[in-house]
């Protein structure tokens, strides 16, 4: 019950929203005719609070565009551009529209090779702008509310902060898909109109970094609470501001943006050029050319500055022995003789891992017992019939006979990169392109099947899906004794798609298999994993689909994740590992100063939670003896526990990586294989129909000529054409 009242909430704070920014025009140059409506408006608490709905409009509801098609980004949505990279894909975009120029409708071929013009994208840059004109007017108006309406001061300067994020939201999310950008003067200026006085040139990306700081720093001052209730959900909270200012300073700090690649030590096939030539028309370069070591450790000093705020924690589940449908006994984990001897949060021995990761994304745990999560724009759900949020993630994960589209999937790189149970690497990992060479093995990769007897006496329980059935038969071995994440994650060739909620017969345990004409694999459609792995992130055991338009009806509701501790935590270690001196940074509210430096004990605060909630064993030591090895160990992680969360994307462009990384042909299994061949199938090949392409001129967006020619000191990102 208690999840139901939580979502009947968010689901009636998501159609007011719609309701309040429906009924009124609230674009300020409209709605306005002279001074006195506009004393009005802050002068009544009900008009008030509509126009901060209306500058929170721009990343939820029916403007959800901001956050998916061809937009800023986000988790969810039937075509998410921030989820092509080399971990997954969108299988059912590589042809279904061609080869459009905008990507808003573009193929995903097309998307990943360029080959699309510089309007795409054009409604994030002119909504992200709108909210921050709205945003702006407010901060500066809404003063007159105290004492209206029984409006305490207090809740006016909440309402402030509101607003004073959700500017610098917007500022982060054109950061981190522009590069740098013009800030706009800060009373407010309608960026989408052609005034000649508004021809402001890009700043640099430091300078939109700080000022992106300097206005999350005031509205974690502003904010009151560190917590939401089911009502507010959707609101920002001071960890909200803090996080999403370690977020940008660490993205300031990474080799894009700090110059790292200027001493001319580049590795194969990536060049800077992409940062020396982004510059204004004065020549001010908007990337730094100069490497600051000192940026990482304000980075980490602003995760920490979240960590000791004592409100979050990996979520995280209780060991189980007790099975129920849909929910196994727990997998014990790997005796490693540290982790597997102690409890949360020195150990894993009284913990779920599996469930613990699943339940994060899979609608088992709302946002409010969510104590992992920092922020979601949870309108971004499954709530009717929609191709935008999670719910349209999930139908186009499902296989077909389970009533699902059958097309978005996995990459074998992603797959590979999974740990095995006690922490080693997969037999045979990248070993078809690469090998020891890209930091996998040239190991023969594990050949046979699963059977029946040895499932029957739990030879594999990880694959068990629940007690006294025969679930996990004919599985590929190179499937089993997997870490926990990858069974939470990953719809292999063999797995079970759980229906709880669907009643037919032969649809509560299905297991899914990929072979060419089995009804989920290859039949000359576009209904099928183009590398034969899916995805099963995001799917709830109660999850069903019926083939009609009734189809989201049977999903649960599922929030984005924009902001989770666990990105935090990875992040403080990145940070700290990248260091060799010692810094004294002021925490965020100054009452405090941290010595910041490579200290292995410091970097376990941000590693060790997240091998722990894995149900991992620790890194070695001379793993973190070498700052070398422990920057490959950290991506990786950052590449597993964050996995379609459209974290990827912006990862490789940030450490300069895109251009190894996302010029590597895509690998996949043989799905031209039958069933009878079905050791043929498991062959690892590339797959030709999914492109793998990146230049220079994909680290940024385009900006739209529309934009360039109306304000005239703007600048074009490199590789990208002007009005001509």
């Amino acid at each position: 019950m208690k999840s139901k009242a939580f979502y009947f909430s968010v689901i009636f704070l998501y159609f007011s929203l719609l309701l309040l920014t429906s009924c009124l025009d609230l674009d300020s140059d409209k709605y306005f005719v002279d001074r006195k409506t506009e004393e009005f408006v802050f002068t009544d608490k009900t008009q008030s609070e509509q126009w901060l709905a209306h500058a929170y409009s721009f990343l939820t509801g029916c403007n959800f565009e901001v956050c998916s098609k061809g937009g800023t980004g986000g988790t969810g949505g039937d075509w998410n551009p921030f989820c092509f990279a080399d971990d997954i894909y969108y299988g059912d975009r590589d042809n279904a529209y061609g080869d459009h120029k905008d990507a808003d409708y573009a193929s995903y071929n097309s998307f990943r090779e360029g080959r699309y013009d510089e309007q795409v994208g054009y409604n994030a840059w002119v909504k992200c702008y709108r909210g921050i004109y709205q945003a702006s007017i407010f901060i500066h108006r809404i003063d007159q509310l105290i004492g209206h309406d029984g409006m305490t001061a207090e809740e006016v300067i909440d309402m402030k902060g509101q607003a004073r994020f959700v500017r610098a939201y917007y500022y982060w999310l054109l950061l981190r898909k522009y590069g740098p950008v013009p800030i706009m003067p800060d009373e407010g200026a309608d960026y989408t109109e052609s005034y000649d006085d508004l021809a402001i040139p890009r700043s640099t990306y430091e300078e939109v970094a700080n000022y992106i700081s300097d206005e999350m720093i005031k509205a974690a001052k502003e904010i009151q609470f560190t917590k939401r209730d089911a009502n507010n959900i959707g609101r920002p909270t001071k960890g909200a501001c803090l996080a999403t200012r370690a977020i940008v300073y660490a993205y300031a700090a990474s080799p894009l943006a700090n110059g790292q690649l200027a001493n001319g030590e580049h590795p194969a096939g990536v060049t800077d050029d992409a940062a020396r030539s982004l510059v204004n028309h004065d020549g001010t370069p908007l990337l730094s050319l100069t490497y600051d070591e000192s940026r990482w450790a304000r980075a980490a000093a602003a995760c920490k500055d979240v960590m000791d705020l004592g409100v979050y924690d990996l979520y995280h589940v209780p060991y189980s022995n007790a099975a129920s449908d849909g929910y196994p006994v727990t997998v014990t984990p790997y005796d490693d003789g540290n982790f597997s001897t102690k409890g949360w949060p020195e150990g894993y021995a009284d913990i779920d891992p599996m469930q613990s990761y699943r339940q994060l994304f899979d609608g088992d745990v709302t946002p409010v017992e969510n104590y992992e999560l920092i922020f979601s724009r949870v309108s971004n759900m499954n709530i009717g019939d929609n191709d935008n949020g999670i719910g349209a993630l999930v139908l186009h994960e499902m296989p077909t006979l389970r009533g699902g589209w059958n097309t978005h999937g996995m990459t074998q790189k992603m797959v590979d990169t999974y740990y095995m149970n006690d922490g080693t690497d997969v037999p045979g990992m990248y070993s078809e392109w690469g090998g020891s060479a890209r930091g996998g093995n040239d190991l023969p990769r594990v050949t046979g099947w699963t059977e029946r007897n040895d499932v029957r006496k739990g030879a594999y329980p990880e694959l068990q899906v629940r007690t006294g059935n025969s679930y996990g038969v004919d599985v590929p071995l190179q499937y089993t004794r997997r870490e926990p994440r990858f069974y939470a994650s990953v719809g292999y060739n063999g797995a079970i798609w759980e229906g709880i909620g669907n009643t037919t017969s032969g649809q509560r345990w299905y297991q899914c298999f990929y072979y060419r004409g089995e009804g989920n694999g290859y039949v000359n459609n576009f209904n099928y994993p183009r590398t034969g792995i899916g995805i099963k992130k995001w799917y709830h055991p109660y999850d069903w689909s019926e083939s009609t338009s009734n189809g989201y009806a049977h999903l649960r509701p599922k929030y984005e994740t924009a902001i989770r501790y666990a990105d935090i935590l990875l992040l403080y270690a990145e940070c700290l590992n990248e260091l060799t001196g010692s810094y004294n940074i002021p925490s965020w509210d100054g009452t405090k100063s941290y010595t910041v430096s490579r200290d292995v004990r410091e970097i376990k605060r941000g590693t060790n939670p997240v091998r722990i909630r894995a149900g991992l064993p620790d890194y070695a030591d001379d793993t973190y003896a070498d700052a070398n090895q422990l920057r490959a160990k950290i991506k990786r992680e950052r590449m597993i526990e964050l996995m379609g969360e459209g974290k990827r994307y912006f990862d490789l462009r940030r450490w300069m990586d895109a251009p190894i990384e996302e010029n590597t042909l895509i690998y996949g299994l043989n799905v031209f294989q039958t069933k009878p061949f079905r050791d043929k199938f498991m062959q690892v090949i590339p797959v030709f129909n999914l492109s793998s392409v990146f230049s220079d001129k994909m680290y940024f967006w385009p900006i739209a000529h529309t934009e360039l020619k109306r304000n005239k000191n703007l600048v074009q990102n490199p590789g990208w054409t002007y009005n001509d």
